[in-house]
């Protein structure tokens, strides 16, 4: 006897697969980031330092819920970016760290922005003005039905970490 499901032809071809779309968009946009920046900083290091900038003195546990990270990679994420001068974390009472950016922070956020915003416009330049709407627009609510994590919330946290 043969199994039915193993044998019955794939209906979506791997390029018609959202999955697999999304994928190899974030291995184009890692790729474009690594172009443009080197491999000094990689793209979730450098949301934490845009984060920390944003929202200073916010801890570990607001600080991945705010980049939808794990607190285990952040935490790690985080003791590197310490070891590289980028941030400081001041251990709060209940094992809690406050962070912040260091000067040294600041200045690698700063030359890094440039070059993000050439990189997010060369990646949208294919697109035409309305397109490039819609798939922000499209991807913004993909996430917004797909995260466990309410955007709301991630709101309600950064208002509160600024008050």
């Amino acid at each position: 006897m043969t199994n039915k499901t193993a044998d019955a032809p794939l209906s979506i071809e791997l390029y018609d697969e959202p999955g697999h779309l999304i994928r190899r968009a974030q291995q184009i946009a890692v790729s474009k980031f690594h172009e443009v920046h080197g491999r000094h900083v990689t793209p979730i290091q450098y949301a934490i330092l845009r984060t920390l900038h944003e929202t200073p003195g916010i801890d570990q546990v607001t600080l991945a819920q705010l980049i939808a990270l794990d607190t285990s990679t952040t935490a790690d994420i985080a003791a590197r970016l310490e070891t590289k001068g980028w941030i400081l974390r001041e251990v709060l009472p209940r094992r809690q760290r406050r962070l912040s950016l260091t000067p040294e922070g600041e200045e690698v956020l700063l030359e890094l922005k440039p070059g993000v915003d050439v990189l997010y416009h060369g990646m949208m330049s294919s697109l035409e003005s309305a397109e490039q709407k819609e798939f922000m627009r499209l991807l913004r609510k993909f996430v917004h039905l797909h995260d466990s994590q309410n955007p709301a919330e991630v709101r309600k946290l950064r208002l509160a970490s600024k008050a």
